[in-house]
Order: C-alpha cells, then structure tokens, then sequence
C-alpha cells in the first residue's frame, strides 16, 4: 500500500511561478481577443465615418479660416517691418552725412586752434573785412547749432523708428507662432478624416464622400462646358461684375479644394470666392468671418447671382450663389469646386458685393 501512496507536489520555485503566471495571462489575452472582448479601435459604419469625416471638416475649414486671417495680418505685419526698415535705413544714411559735416566742422576748429570766429577776423591782416566777416560767422555758428540739432532730431527718429521695428517684430512672431498652431490643427483634422476614410471601401467613400452623386456630375459637366454664364433656369446676374465674378466661378468647376490656396489652380472656400471677385476688379478680404461684413446684407429670398452665402454658426463657409437655389463652392479636399444647392448646409447669411 505504501508503494502506491500519492508523491506529495512540491511548491513551485520563484522563476517557475512567474513562468506560468506569464504563460496564463497570455493565454487569456489570446482567448480575450478571439472572443472579441479587446481594446481594439471600433469599426465604424459608413454612416458614422461620414458624420464624423463632416464634423473634422468642419473643424478644418473653421481652422483654415484662422489661418486665413493669422496670414493675412502676418503679412501686412511683414510689409509694415519692411517699410520700418527701409526707413530707417533712408534716415541713418541722412544721420551719417549729417555727422560727417560735423566732423568736419570740428577738425577745422581743431585746425585753428579752436579760436572763435570773431577773434581770428578781429586779427587778421584786412581788418576793413571785419564787420563782413564777423557777420559771417555768426552766421557759420548759427548754422552750426542748427546742424547738431538736426542731428539730434534724427537720431531720435532713427530710436522711434527702430522701437517701433521691434514692437513689429514681437508682433509677428506672435502671429507666426499663431499660424503654426492653425496649421497643426488644420493637417491634424485632415489626417484624421483621411485615416477614417482609407478603412472604407472605394463604393463606401463614394457614398460617403459625395463623390458620385449628383453634385460631382454636375461639377464634371459644367467643367467640360467652361463657358457659359448663365445655366438653363437661373437668373442673370444684375451687374457686370457679379456676372464677371459667376463666369469666373463656373470656369472653375473640377478645381481641386486645397487649404489657404487663392487660386488660379486650386482654392479653398474664402480663396474661391476672393479670386471670383478679384477677376471682376474687387478686393475682398480674405476670411469668411470678414467677408460676410464686405458688402450689404441681404435675406435668403433677396439672393441673386453673385452673392456670398455663408454656412454654420461661426460662418465658416462660404460659396457664391448662381442663382436657382444653387451656388458654386469649394467644398473640402474629398471634393472638387461644384455646384451644391445652398440648403444642404446650415445658412448662416448672405452678403451683396457692390
């Protein structure tokens, strides 16, 4: 009986106690993920990638409007410094001058010993020319004195002038740093949709995207045709330039929508709609949220070719109505220049150019 008595277990060692806890928590690791119960990323639905692929672009086009306007006053910030300078340079050359007459002034009295004026004509050998000479140099001293204060005005000028240069400076590199920040998030928001979009099938991204509905037959057709002014159903523009900044619009359908781009290949919404302007000989601002206040506002049933309509809350979008509920517009980099009905995002105002 005893020799078929249970060997007693002996406890596990401290390396192979490890070794098994470490092989059961990989086991159950394993059979966590074949269950299904992880951490990995959620699938999204091509519904929830399309609203959340919106709301980044949203976001993006809020952004790219900020950096819009971070850029433009960086660069009028750039053009006052660059003036500063050019100034500055003009008047220390001035100072320069001014002070080698000074110099000159000075070595001619060192020359004389430093005797003044009036005594060196008082002993000269022609003292019939003394009233005349003395005259003379009174009037020597008086322009003398005026140079150094013209020196002395001057270089106060130059100070003021190279304060303010540094008051310029600061400045733009605040906004320098505050087009950095804009532009991390702007590529940051876009990376994100372009990720959520590469999970989805070619057919899903068209569905999500717009891609092959109506919208982009219509961009494609209109961008074949590059002509005319005025579609089938639409109103005619009520001034030459409105209908110049329509032609230029409809000439640019199929364009491709790429941020802070001006044109003439590629726009974003406030570029598309400045250059359509600009190609009938008006300036507007640069950024939606300046654009709105760039003319006389108007009601939706007031609209006519040609005027800004803008979209969402913080009036982050815009596009130029054409007329017949439609309006032409750079829509996000998924989407070229096209034509959209205004009634497909949130109308936030509408503006005439005059």
């Amino acid at each position: 009986m005893a020799a078929h008595r249970k060997r007693p277990q002996r406890p596990l060692s401290g390396h192979t106690a490890r070794t098994a806890a470490t092989l059961a928590l990989a086991g159950a690791a394993t059979a966590t993920a074949f269950d299904g119960t992880g951490h990995a990323e959620p699938q999204l639905t091509p519904a929830q990638v399309k609203a959340r692929v919106e709301t980044l672009y949203r976001e993006a086009e809020a952004a790219t409007e900020k950096y819009n306007g971070a850029k433009e006053e960086a660069d009028a910030g750039q053009r006052r410094l660059s003036a500063l300078q050019d100034e500055t340079a003009r008047k220390q050359t001035k100072l320069n001058a001014a002070r080698e007459a000074l110099g000159s002034i000075a070595a001619a009295q060192y020359r004389d010993g430093g005797i003044a004026p009036a005594w060196q004509l008082a002993l000269s050998s022609d003292p019939d020319r003394y009233l005349d000479g003395a005259a003379l140099a009174e009037r020597a001293g008086d322009r003398q004195a005026a140079a150094v204060s013209r020196v002395r005005q001057q270089l106060r000028e130059i100070e003021r002038l190279r304060g303010a240069a540094r008051v310029e400076v600061a400045s733009l590199r605040s906004r320098q740093a505050e087009l950095r920040r804009q532009k991390r998030t702007v590529t940051g928001k876009l990376d994100e949709a372009r990720r959520l979009l590469a999970r989805l099938t070619a057919p899903q991204r068209s569905e999500v995207t717009g891609a092959g509905g109506t919208g982009a037959r219509a961009s494609r057709s209109a961008a074949g045709a590059r002509q005319p002014l005025v579609r089938p159903g639409t109103t005619a523009a009520p001034t030459s330039r409105a209908a110049a900044a329509v032609a230029y619009a409809y000439s640019k359908l199929g364009s491709p929508y790429v941020w802070g781009a001006t044109g003439p290949h590629a726009f974003d919404c406030s570029g598309l709609v400045q250059a359509a302007y600009r190609s009938a000989g008006i300036s507007l601002p640069r950024t939606t949220y300046a654009q709105i206040n760039a003319g006389r506002r108007v009601s939706r049933s007031e609209l006519q070719p040609g005027d800004l309509v803008f979209f969402y809350s913080g009036i982050s979008h815009v596009g130029l109505y054409v007329g017949n509920g439609q309006m032409i517009h750079a829509p996000n980099p998924s989407a070229p220049v096209r034509l959209a009905p205004i009634d497909q995002m949130p109308f936030a105002g509408a503006t005439r150019v005059e």
